[in-house]
């Protein structure tokens, strides 16, 4: 019997602690109407952070919590854990050993995904290959988790951008499709533009690059807006094809939730209806490795997510990394 890949339940997590754009013109008062331009150009009006004593597997919990009592299952059920963040607890070890430890999903593996922003579509790719391929497994979580804040300065104009939250999904086997295809690009010549450039093999961290704050989140250079302008829909015209369905097909369209006017343009170069996207990043801001799991829970709680349903998510990471997958759902 042939197994695919089947999304059976997603979850979400947004933490309480609310920061409105009002509070950000304030911190980021030495950059006189940098927060107005932004909030025009992305969209997004306020975000929200976790506790400062929490880590990033803190913020995960809640999540892969609420997508297993959604799902009927128990943690100790879990056979897999594929966790996405470029927000690690630590360097090493992997987050989602930690997250495991913390669910109490003792009888499961893990393991880390890294490509920022894309890791979310990556990790369901991953976790769909391996449902098939493994006959042992029955359940996989997969989660996406941001707390990029706490890695930046927080006079850093990019802080605007940074909200922090998690989402989960829960993959199961099923005699019918479920996962259509994936399809991944990247250009590894950005790595230098936006990243985290102190603390790794390339420079361990030191006191000089501690107080040069090169051990926190920043950006060099400015992405080209072609990369997603450009890149996304490519990226899903080539998983059409691939999977064999057409692009008007299809029901819902998720992206990277960084920039609406973004979204905008990329619908219209796919000749897809506005409806049949959905944004979040407007009350949530741009919750990086976590945002395109958050909106497809969020559009499933809106009724935009029916049985049957044809979705495409794709990410879009620093570095860059962009991943697309789709679904049918059940």
């Amino acid at each position: 019997m042939t197994r695919y890949a089947s999304i059976v339940s997603t979850g979400r997590y947004l933490p309480e602690i609310e920061v409105p754009n009002s509070v950000l013109r304030e911190q980021l008062a030495h950059v006189p109407d940098f927060v107005d331009k932004m909030e025009t150009g992305t969209g997004i009006r306020k975000r929200w952070y976790a506790p400062e004593s929490w880590a990033t597997s803190d913020l995960a919990l809640p999540a892969a919590r609420q997508a297993l009592e959604r799902a009927g299952r128990k943690p100790e059920e879990v056979d897999l854990i594929i966790l996405g963040t470029d927000s690690p607890d630590y360097v090493t070890p992997a987050t989602s050993v930690v997250l495991q430890h913390k669910l109490g999903a003792k009888n499961a593996g893990t393991f880390d995904v890294g490509c920022a922003c894309a890791s979310f579509p990556t990790g369901l790719a991953a976790g769909a290959g391996l449902l098939a391929a493994s006959s042992q497994m029955r359940t996989i979580l997969v989660v996406g988790v941001y707390l990029m804040h706490k890695l930046a300065d927080p006079r850093d104009p990019m802080v605007f951008f940074y909200g922090d939250g998690a989402a989960a999904a829960v993959l199961e086997p099923s005699e019918k499709p479920g996962f259509l295809g994936a399809a991944f690009q990247a250009d590894g010549s950005y790595h230098t533009f936006w990243g985290i450039y102190s603390g790794g093999t390339h420079e361990p961290a030191s006191c000089e690059s501690v107080t040069a704050g090169r051990t926190k989140v920043r950006m060099n250079d400015r992405y080209p807006p072609e990369i997603n302008d450009q890149g996304w829909p490519r990226l899903v015209r080539r998983l059409a094809a691939d999977a064999g369905f057409a692009v008007s097909d299809i029901d819902l369209a998720i992206f990277t939730q960084v920039r609406k006017p973004t979204i905008e343009l990329v619908m219209h170069d796919l000749g897809l209806p506005p409806e049949r996207t959905h944004t979040i990043m407007e009350e949530w801001g741009y919750t990086g490795s976590a945002c395109v799991g958050m909106a497809l829970d969020s559009a499933r709680e809106q009724g935009k997510v029916r049985p049957g349903s044809l979705i495409v998510l794709v990410g879009s990471g620093v570095g860059y990394n962009q991943a697309g997958v789709a679904f049918r759902m059940p």
